[in-house]
């Protein structure tokens, strides 16, 4: 039996009157309307609007919507807060991300018709309340007027669909499978945890419903016969209309790489491109800084520690909203990018990204653990074993906290089963700005090899920062094959007397499902055998990497 809790939704906010907002499809969906001046202010002026669509209680703890909701109420905006279908106080099936762009439109069409209202209204939020608006502004409505995404993807969430005429994909993310067996299995949050040292992932899904005597529609959509419903019915999210977009990464966010995906779609589409802003700050996803004291490291904020992280996060949204909202200034007086460089000298504006200025520097493996500028003539193999039984563990219990724990990696790189090179130390400060990459031969004597890159950051003490990852499948790998892994962007000062360092491994587990060696399915688990994967390095298909350089010279 599993240790299983129920979060149902917490009381409404005093600060707000309830409100029944009916869609297409006659559902109602739970919204709390905030307005200024008092709770039920049905004579106020009409103004401007904030809609914020999520599916962890409009009005829980967790999200402290009462607080940001307070906070815009400040400026003047009135804030509608709504539970998304299926979720809590919202009627209909809890069914991931499908009904969004409808919903949303349906949502801000209701707004519009309030006298409390003019017509103009704008969206904002974290990871899934971030997914709403881009579904929301899919939808073309007309008085969306802006939005700030933070933290998120157009393809959030979703599971890896493997091209069967290609010999690599994605690595799946451990919580792909268990979010709609937890957040989004009904209508309140369920919380438990599968029996990690298990493995039997699917097997332990289907005892868990069993127990509660219900199932996921949404995990069902997926497993174990993926049902493909449309999350945007155009196709692409940004074939229609644009709307001013606040978009907002963080360097250690692990939804980071959904992020960059979008903004290389948005550069295809002009229309889009044209209003669209970037701010990429030294945070995760659970907007922990790296720069954080002690103090402010703990998941369970306090009302103080909340009051203080609104203004950082709300208050770059609300300067955007007062250009493309209420119409106070020019699009010109808005940076196209607002950037912070890590251990540098805070946030930066650009015209691009990456920031004019900056060149590609190459970094080659050695066969004796060290990174240079030199690429090794003579081609030679690195092999370590995969073991089922021993997997590279993660490193932080949360992948979404990773600044909460910030933790030391250097001890990972003295296993067996972790490749290490490293650079000299630096002789005065690089500051990094762009993306990062990595080419790699790899192979193995099992069916599919997974290849994790990492950077990190070597502090003269030894410690070591991860900065920079990425991770490919190569399936069919008992031939070499050559991968190019992403390993996203970076905006960081390499201090002097700092080195990188790069991990090469094939699991990072239980933040991503690893291979049982035998090619069986890693949710559903099965027969295991050791593998022996294998890394070129030196000669034409040597291992490099790339790095975007701004300023100074890397060692």
């Amino acid at each position: 039996m599993f240790e299983v809790s129920r979060i149902p939704p917490a009381p409404e906010s005093p600060l707000s009157f309830a409100a029944r907002i009916r869609m297409r499809d006659g559902i109602l969906l739970a919204g709390d309307v905030y307005l200024p001046g008092a709770p039920e202010a049905s004579d106020e002026a009409p103004g401007d609007t904030i809609l914020i669509r999520l599916p962890y209680d409009k009005s829980g703890v967790y999200t402290f919507i009462p607080q940001v909701a307070e906070y815009f109420m400040q400026r003047g905006y009135r804030v509608v807060a709504q539970d998304v279908r299926g979720k809590f106080r919202s009627e209909g099936d809890a069914l991931l991300f499908v009904n969004e762009v409808d919903d949303g439109y349906d949502t801000i069409e209701w707004i519009t018709q309030q006298s409390w209202s003019n017509g103009r209204v704008a969206m904002w939020g974290d990871s899934y309340y971030g997914y709403t608006q881009w579904a929301a502004a899919a939808s073309g409505h007309p008085a969306l007027k802006a939005i700030s995404p933070r933290l998120t993807g157009t393809a959030l969430g979703e599971p890896v669909r493997r091209d069967p005429d290609s010999r690599t994909a994605g690595v799946e993310w451990g919580v792909t499978y268990l979010y709609p067996l937890t957040q989004f299995f009904d209508r309140d949050m369920v919380l438990w945890e599968p029996d990690w040292a298990r493995r039997d992932f699917a097997a332990q899904a289907e005892e868990f419903m069993a127990q509660v005597g219900c199932r996921s529609l949404s995990y069902d959509q997926w497993y174990p016969h993926p049902v493909s419903l449309p999350r945007f019915p155009s196709g692409d999210p940004f074939a229609g209309r644009s709307v001013p977009t606040l978009h907002t990464i963080g360097w250690w966010d692990n939804c980071s790489p959904l992020s960059w995906a979008d903004v290389e779609r948005i550069e295809s589409h002009p229309h889009w491109d044209a209003h669209h802003h970037l701010r990429i700050e030294s945070i995760d996803h659970e907007s922990f800084q790296l720069l954080d004291s002690d103090e402010d490291r703990v998941m369970d904020r306090s009302v103080e520690q909340i009051a203080d992280l609104l203004p950082r996060t709300l208050d770059p949204a609300l300067d955007f909203f007062e250009i493309f909202v209420r119409g106070n200034g020019s699009a010109a007086d808005v940076p196209r990018v607002t950037w912070d460089l890590a251990h540098g000298d805070g946030m930066r504006d650009a015209a691009t990204w990456p920031p004019t200025g900056v060149r590609t520097v190459t970094r080659y493996a050695t066969d004796g653990g060290e990174l240079t500028a030199e690429r090794p003539a003579v081609p030679t193999t690195r092999s370590w074993t995969h073991d089922p039984d021993d997997l590279v563990p993660s490193t932080v219990p949360d992948a979404f906290a990773y600044l909460l724990t910030m933790p030391d990696e250097a001890p990972l790189g003295e296993r067996g089963d972790v490749l290490t090179f490293t650079t000299a130390a630096a002789m005065a400060d690089v500051n990094l700005a762009g993306p990062v990459s990595a080419r790699v031969t790899i192979s193995s004597d099992g069916p599919i090899m997974d290849c994790f890159v990492r950077v990190l950051d070597v502090a003269p003490d030894g410690t070591a920062l991860r900065i920079a990852r990425g991770q490919r499948q190569l399936r069919d790998a008992t031939e070499p094959g050559t991968l190019e892994i992403d390993l996203g962007h970076i905006g960081y000062r390499l201090r002097a007397g700092h080195r990188l360092r790069v991990h090469v491994a094939s699991s990072d587990y239980p933040e991503f499902l690893p291979q049982t060696g035998t090619g069986a399915d890693p949710w559903a688990w099965g027969p295991t055998r050791l593998n022996i994967q294998s890394l070129v390095v030196g000669g034409p298909d040597a291992f490099a990497l790339e790095f975007t350089v701004l300023e100074g010279d890397l060692p």
